[in-house]
């Protein structure tokens, strides 16, 4: 455990975000890692600019950010890839960086211990983290092997339990690194255990996602550090604990931007998340009487961190806001995130930005016009099964749209605490059906391979039949999950009907049938593929549950249609 009164409990952070123009390429996006690097130089541009290219340049790698601090002497590199290739820009960026960064003219705010003082691998896509602890170990060992340096392996990767936390391994910092290494306790996992000046020595790991978050004080250092010190899980020691449990923090003075700082890492967003840690600062400040003045994310952001930062302050003020984006302004506002500078969640965002470059050439993202035309081609997807999705997300979209035709109405103002209710299911079954029209011909596409599967051999005879199986159940399933979430509408539906803006009852009658019809066109997908089933118990049991689903949403549209034919006002 590090003394109290030790300050290294940072990962990677930096002081201050510098947006440059990112290089993107094509990036194998089947299974996604994402790479954090922390080099020790935030001042030379010459420097920070080759870093970013050789992991730019490096096939299947794309470079999401970069964020330099010239206080902290330090840049964070965020990039994502498959496994392979991340290993491979983690490399590029690192043998750039052993010519280009001298340790022995290093000095900074921030904690460090080498020229690449950090490297971290995140599971972001359809990878575990084991696969995340290979990377972060297959690194560590090329980079030792190549460059002939001291690495250590922290976190899900560290091999030994007193390496788990980064600041233990840290302890002393590059100063204490000849010394360190002299000794049994601190022999590297690779590498030799010799003092290389020019480099010092690399601790790389796998984790989950880690937020870096300043928060800004018109304050000395000194008193952000009490605050830090009050705040961080660490605390002062065993015997004075923290009060944010996953938080390590520090503070710092930015000359540039005259003010302090409390930086913490939130090691578990879903355990302390950012309204956490900025709400205990200003508790903290103002006992201390001292102003806080906004807050900085620095690098990246997972875009549920933010939701449930924004969903905090809705409960808390008691607000009602359903799109995404004005989450995001709220978030922004009351954390005040473009106080040192814009704040724009497309570039900050991680799903945001992937998305971007995973999501060219989407159903969804076509105009209407191009979806139309793709559908009336000569090609099996888009087909029925993403028909029937983008109906049923149109008729969610009607019952989402005839609530906030009545909610904040002066003559419907006795209902709008009805209508939030009502409302918030539309909008998620909006957006969670719009993502079953991709996923349904995705699933048809993967299908289709596998019947193209060799069938040479009795082995690949085998291997072929259970990929082929294997897809028609993943075919099967898009259907019906889109069945399911119509289902779960009818009452919320009814209720619509009951109280909705009268002036919108045909908008509610063509929701009724389009909600129908999408179960139709689930139920008739379903039965196309099941045929080819070769399970029986799958079959029966599919069988039933999607008929049910269909008598269901007969019903369903019935009573609707039925509540809405007796309204006259």
């Amino acid at each position: 455990m590090l003394a109290p009164v030790l300050l290294h409990c940072k990962e990677e952070h930096t002081s201050r975000a510098r947006k440059r123009d990112l290089p993107r390429k094509n990036c194998t996006m089947a299974k996604l890692v994402e790479c954090v690097p922390n080099f020790s130089e935030g001042r030379n541009k010459e420097v920070i600019d080759a870093i970013a290219d050789a992991i730019s340049q490096t096939e299947g790698c794309l470079l999401l950010d970069v964020d330099a601090g010239p206080s902290t002497n330090r840049t964070v590199y965020t990039f994502v890839g498959s496994p392979n290739a991340v290993i491979q820009g983690a490399l590029c960026a690192a043998r750039i960086a052993f010519q280009l960064i001298d340790m022995t003219k290093h000095k900074g705010e921030h904690p460090r211990m080498g020229a690449l003082d950090v490297c971290p691998f995140i599971p972001v896509k359809d990878v575990s983290m084991e696969e995340c602890v290979f990377c972060a170990r297959r690194f560590g060992q090329q980079l030792a092997s190549e460059l002939e340096v001291p690495v250590y392996l922290y976190a899900e990767a560290a091999q030994q339990e007193n390496r788990k936390s980064l600041p233990a391994i840290r302890l002393g910092q590059y100063e204490a690194l000849p010394e360190k290494l002299k000794t049994e306790e601190w022999m590297p996992d690779f590498g030799p255990a010799t003092f290389v000046p020019r480099w010092g020595a690399t601790v790389s790991g796998a984790r989950k996602f880690l937020i870096a978050y300043n928060v800004n004080l018109l304050s000395t250092k000194e008193l952000a550090h009490r605050i830090a010190l009050d705040i961080r899980e660490q605390g002062r020691g065993k015997d004075q604990p923290g009060c944010l449990k996953k938080v390590q923090a520090i503070s710092w003075y930015l000359d540039e931007k005259n003010l302090a700082q409390v930086s913490a890492n939130l090691l578990d967003f879903e355990t302390t998340g950012l309204h956490g840690v900025y709400e205990e600062v200003c508790k903290e400040a103002k006992a201390l009487n001292l102003p806080v003045v906004g807050s900085q994310l620095v690098g990246l952001v997972p875009l549920m961190a933010m939701l449930q930062t924004a969903d905090f302050y809705m409960q808390k003020e008691n607000l009602f806001i359903l799109e995404e984006e004005h989450k995001l302004r709220l978030v922004i506002s009351r954390l005040g995130l473009d106080s040192l500078g814009p704040f724009n969640p497309k570039e900050r965002i991680v799903e945001y930005i992937v998305q971007k470059t995973i999501t060219e050439g989407s159903l969804v993202t076509q105009p209407l016009f191009e979806f139309v035309q793709n559908v009336g081609s000569r090609s099996a997807t888009p087909g029925g099964g993403s028909v029937s999705a983008a109906v049923a997300a149109m008729g969610s979209a009607l019952g989402c749209m005839v609530g906030l035709m009545t909610y904040g109405k002066r003559q419907f103002e006795f209902l709008d605490g009805t209508m939030r209710q009502l409302i918030l299911p539309f909008h998620n079954a909006m957006t969670d059906l719009l993502t079953l029209v991709d996923a349904d011909s995705n699933a048809f596409n993967n299908y289709m391979v596998t019947t193209k599967l060799s069938r040479a051999t009795t082995e690949e005879k085998i291997r072929r039949e259970v990929a082929v199986q294997e897809g028609l159940k993943n075919a099967i399933g898009i259907p019906l999950s889109v069945a399911e979430k119509v289902n779960v509408l009818w009452p919320t539906l009814k209720e619509m009907g009951k109280h909705g803006n009268i002036v919108c009852k045909s908008d509610l009658q063509v929701a009724a049938k389009a909600l129908e019809t999408a179960v139709f066109g689930a139920y008739f997908n379903v039965l196309i593929n099941l045929k080819d089933v070769k399970d029986d118990e799958f079959k029966a049991q599919t069988h039933e549950k999607i008929s049910g689903l269909l008598d269901k949403a007969k019903a369903g549209a019935e009573l609707v249609l039925e509540v809405l034919e007796k309204r006259t006002e």
